[in-house]
């Protein structure tokens, strides 16, 4: 009997295993369905997903940037990195990077393998492309050379390590596919992302003018490796239509619901200082830095009670006489006069159902503006594109806080007559009044004022010469890889820095020269 047992022990219990099995697997795969999956995905909702991810995932998330063209400071080293170039802190640079890839240009990309080969999708597939594009140029103009060509193909080409692509190349192709997007939109077909655009609701003759802007923006980044370039770009853009008006405005619509439909500018803000609004427990030590609330202050700038406030006795005030920023060279410890800085207006800067500006009135008429003063377009002066300009960035508020004329018309006229262009100056120092009115008139967009400035060279900002610092007291001029890339793409992250120089906080990319 034991030897009987002992011949059937596992035969039987292999027996009872297949039965328990066999029982389990009857209902497996129903109750290891998600009911509220889809199979297939919907590209509509993918298309918004990567307009959120495009928006959120820039050189303006976090404090950085703000930072670094001295809107913000701390006196917390890690949040004040921006402002104090904190050597422990600069591989905080490849966040962007980091986050990017994976989001929007892993989405973007599918859109557009969705629609490409559709010709009833023609709009959508030219949408897609202009949004890639905006996309890919926040992206390069923060780091230099990176994956394009080969990026985002890890699912369709099991491409997991693509090559990086000099920068001369990425511009090359940017140029090129937001000419041939615009020319590809129509009205003749209807067929668009409709609400799923959280920019233009689908309206393609907004979009053409978008991309056309962009055309601009990034035509103006060539003048100083190739102004030849860039001249012919700029022309083109302008024939082609750029946003004038304030209806035209390229913007993202938030609510102030789950944080993704945030304002990711605001909610950042937001969560990493001021949802206490006391002005006294702000989590990392945030304050706008001096640089910033001083200029505003002696140009007598009306945007300074917009944007700014100062808590006494724990309410809010938009005194312009109290405003005061925060020296960056706060090294470490709260100042006991913390309570009496400036910092961002709930109402406005900090609104989080508030729309994220992505180009604007303000934007077009201060590039048109050096464009004229370059002889490069010659339609209108360069006097009143620049005038044009500060009127718009001051009326865009209106756009972002929802009170109309929040800016009264005759503060707006009395500044822009104080702060007339001098033409009777060199091009470098009209230029300079210029980018100076450009640096406050897109705020908060940080990463486009840190792209001018670095072309331009203005504002003529001063480094903090902190201690510890990374770069020797100088503004770096660029954003470094992930470290990852060394380990997990190390072939083309080595081929990138022998194009383009060191993996360096001060190298230079292509167009910065």
């Amino acid at each position: 009997m034991r030897h009987i047992l002992s011949k059937y022990k596992f035969p039987l219990f292999a027996a009872c295993s297949v039965m328990l099995l066999s029982s389990c697997d009857k209902d497996f795969a129903e109750i290891n369905t998600n009911p509220n999956a889809v199979s297939v995905p919907t590209t509509p909702y993918i298309f918004s997903k990567a307009l959120y991810d495009g928006a959120a995932n820039s050189g303006n998330k976090g404090n950085l940037l703000f930072g670094l063209m001295q809107y913000t400071t701390s006196y917390n080293d890690v949040e004040g990195f921006g402002s104090k170039y904190t050597a422990s802190q600069v591989n905080g640079t490849g966040a962007v990077f980091t986050n990017s890839y994976p989001a929007q240009i892993n989405e973007i990309g599918e859109v557009i393998k969705a629609t490409k080969d559709d010709p009833t999708k023609v709009n959508m597939y030219a949408t897609a492309r202009i949004w890639r594009a905006y996309c890919f140029s926040r992206l390069t103009d923060l780091y230099g050379d990176i994956p394009y060509f080969e990026a985002g193909q890890g699912y369709n080409l099991s491409l997991f390590q693509p090559k990086y692509d000099a920068q001369s190349a990425i511009y090359a192709d940017l140029l090129k596919e937001l000419e041939a997007a615009a020319t590809a939109l129509t009205t003749s077909n209807t067929n668009t992302f409709g609400k799923s655009d959280l920019i233009y609701q689908g309206n393609v003759t907004q979009w053409k003018k978008f991309a056309y802007s962009l055309m601009l923006r990034l035509g103006m980044r060539l003048t100083k490796v190739d102004a030849t370039s860039a001249q012919s770009w700029v022309n083109k853009a302008i024939a082609g239509g750029i946003i004038r008006d304030y209806a035209d405005i390229a913007k993202m619509t938030y609510v102030s619901g789950q944080n993704i439909n945030k304002n990711p500018v605001a909610w950042q803000f937001l969560s990493d200082n001021y949802l206490r609004a006391d002005g006294v427990n702000n989590t990392e030590g945030g304050k706008y830095q001096q640089v910033f609330i001083s200029s505003l202050k002696a140009n007598n700038d009306p945007r300074l009670s917009v944007l700014s406030v100062v808590y006494v006795n724990g309410t809010a005030s938009t005194d312009e006489s109290i405003q005061k920023g925060m020296p960056a060279t706060i090294n470490g410890t709260k100042p006991s006069d913390f309570v009496t800085y400036s910092e961002p207006r709930q109402s406005t800067v900090l609104k989080v159902d508030a729309p994220l500006l992505l180009f604007t009135v303000a934007e077009a008429n201060f590039l048109l503006s050096e464009a004229a003063l370059r002889g490069w377009y010659t339609t209108e002066t360069a006097t009143n594109l620049y005038e044009a300009g500060i009127r718009a960035s001051m009326k865009q508020w209106d756009l972002i806080s929802g009170v109309t004329n929040i800016i009264p018309q005759t503060r707006i006229d009395s500044y822009v007559t104080a702060h007339a262009l001098k033409t009777s100056g060199s091009v470098a120092t009209q230029t300079e009044q210029i980018y100076n009115e450009f640096w406050v008139g897109l705020f908060p967009d940080a990463q486009e004022v840190y792209n001018n400035y670095r072309r331009t060279g203005y504002p003529a900002l001063v480094p903090n010469v902190y201690p510890g610092n990374a770069t020797g007291g100088k503004i770096f001029r660029r954003f470094l890889y992930p470290v990852s890339e060394q380990t997990l793409n190390r072939t083309s992250y080595n081929e990138a820095l022998t194009r383009q120089g060191v993996d360096d906080l001060l190298t230079r990319v292509w167009w910065d020269k």
